[in-house]
C-alpha cells in the first residue's frame, strides 16, 4: 500500500472547491489523515511501543477503518460511552481510564475493557472485588493506577494535569505500595501537545519518583500529548526514549495520543452571514467559537484562516465572530486582501482534533456537517445534524 508521508503528498488545498461544500462543515482530508497514520505507525514499529488513539481528542469513527489499516492497536476511553464506541466501532484493544467510576457503570466498563486504570487507590479498593472476580472467570485484564509525578511543562493551567492540587493521579506521597497486589501497570499523563524533549525531562522525574515501583510492573502508559505529527517533532528522539525505557525496566510501553491523529488533517468551512460595524468591522459567520471550536476560548488560541493574515497586514481588517448570543463568541481579528461580503467562504485550518469531540448545540445554532475530502478529489458528506438531535438532548 502506498501512503503519503510528507506535506507534499497531500491533496493541494488550493484545488479544493470550497464553494461547492455546504457550509458549515468539518472537512477531514483523507490524504492528511493517512500521512499522520503512516508516521504514527512508523514510530510504533521502530520503538516497539503500543500506540492507541485517545477518543477525547479524535473519535471520528467513520475513519476507523483507515486507522486499522496502519496497525493501530485500539483506543483509550474515559467514559462508558467512549468505551462502547471503542468496542463497537474501533475494534482492537479497549483501554479505559476514568477520573472516577460509578457503581452503576463500572460493571459495563469492566466488561468492555482490556486495560483498566484507576485514578486513586480508594477506587481500586472499592472495585477490586469485581476485578478479581472477572479475572477468576478468565477475563484477561490489565489493571493500572494513574500516578502524578507533579512535573509538567504546560503553559495553560486548565490543561496541566500535574499542577498544584490536581485531582488527577496519585502523588508519590500518597502512593500505597501495600495495595499493589493485582496492579500490573502505571499510567502517567502530563504532556499537552509537547515535543520529545519534554517527554525526556518528564521521564527523568517519573523514574526518580516511581523507579522502585516500576520493577513490579508489566507496562507503563505514557499517556497522551505526544504531538509526533507536528512539523519539526523529533520522532527519532521519541523512538530512542521509548526503546531505552523499555529495555531499562523490562516493561511494555503504551502511548495514547489524540491530537497527533487529527493534527493538520482538515478544516472547518464557514460562510459570511453579515458584516456589522462598531468602531471595527465584524464579520458574522455560521460557525461559533463557543459551540464549534471551544479551545479558541479555553486555551485560548487564534486559529489559522486560509488566505488571511494578521491584522494590519492586508488591506481589510475584520473581527470574526459567531452568531450565538455570547458576547465573547469572537474568534479573533484577521486581515484579508479583498473585502468580505455575505456568502463568502472562510476556511479555518487544523480543525479536526479537539473540535468535533467538544461541540455543543448552544443556542440551538446549526451544527456543522461532517465530511471527508477523499484523496481522489471527491467530497463525501458523512453526517448532517437534525433538529431532532438538538431536541433530544434537552428533555
Amino acid at each position: 500500500m502506498t501512503t503519503p508521508t510528507t506535506l507534499q503528498d497531500v491533496f493541494p488545498v488550493d484545488q479544493i472547491p470550497w464553494d461547492s461544500i455546504p457550509s458549515p462543515a468539518y472537512v477531514l482530508d483523507e490524504s492528511r489523515l493517512r500521512r499522520n497514520l503512516a508516521l504514527i505507525s512508523g514510530v510504533q514499529q521502530a520503538s516497539g511501543a503500543k500506540i492507541i488513539v485517545a477518543f477525547k481528542g479524535y473519535s471520528m469513527f467513520s475513519t476507523f477503518p483507515m486507522i486499522r489499516e496502519y496497525g493501530i492497536h485500539g483506543a483509550t476511553a474515559s467514559s462508558l460511552n467512549e468505551a462502547r464506541l471503542a468496542r463497537e466501532e474501533m475494534g482492537g484493544e479497549v483501554h479505559v481510564y476514568a477520573v472516577a467510576y460509578s457503581d452503576a457503570e463500572f460493571p459495563a466498563m469492566l466488561d468492555l475493557a482490556d486495560h483498566l486504570t484507576f485514578n486513586s487507590f480508594s477506587q481500586w479498593e472499592r472495585f477490586r472485588p469485581q476485578v478479581q472476580a472477572a479475572r477468576a472467570a478468565g477475563k484477561l485484564l490489565g489493571v493500572g493506577i494513574r500516578v502524578n509525578h507533579e512535573y509538567g511543562e504546560v503553559e495553560t493551567d486548565l490543561y496541566n494535569p500535574a499542577g498544584p492540587y490536581s485531582r488527577l493521579g496519585v502523588t508519590r506521597a500518597e502512593f500505597r505500595e501495600d495495595l499493589l497486589d493485582g496492579i500490573d501497570g502505571l499510567h502517567f499523563h502530563s504532556l499537552c501537545e509537547n515535543g520529545s524533549d519534554v517527554l525526556e525531562r518528564t521521564l527523568e522525574v517519573f523514574e526518580a519518583k516511581f523507579g522502585g515501583v516500576l520493577e513490579r510492573m508489566k507496562w507503563v502508559n505514557f499517556g497522551g500529548g505526544h504531538l509526533m505529527t507536528r512539523a519539526g517533532y523529533d520522532t527519532a528522539h521519541l523512538v530512542r526514549l521509548i526503546r531505552t525505557f523499555r529495555e531499562r525496566w523490562g516493561v511494555d510501553v503504551i502511548l495514547e495520543p489524540g491530537s497527533a491523529f487529527g493534527w493538520d488533517a482538515g478544516w472547518l468551512v464557514s460562510s459570511v452571514l453579515d458584516v456589522v460595524h462598531n468602531i471595527k468591522d465584524s464579520v458574522l459567520l455560521d460557525v461559533s467559537a463557543s459551540a464549534h471550536m471551544p479551545d479558541v476560548l479555553e486555551m485560548p488560541y487564534r486559529p489559522r484562516v486560509l488566505g488571511a493574515s494578521e491584522p494590519d497586514v492586508l488591506e481589510y481588517d475584520y473581527l470574526l465572530g459567531g452568531t450565538t448570543c455570547l458576547a465573547g463568541d469572537v474568534i479573533g481579528e484577521y486581515s484579508f486582501a479583498q473585502a468580505l461580503s455575505v456568502g463568502d467562504r472562510l476556511v479555518f485550518d487544523d480543525m479536526i482534533h479537539y473540535t468535533m469531540v467538544k461541540t455543543s448545540f448552544f443556542n440551538g445554532v446549526k451544527h456543522p456537517d461532517i465530511g471527508i475530502w477523499h484523496a481522489n478529489g471527491q467530497y463525501e458528506l458523512v453526517k448532517q445534524f437534525s433538529y431532532e438531535e438538538y431536541r433530544a438532548k434537552l428533555s
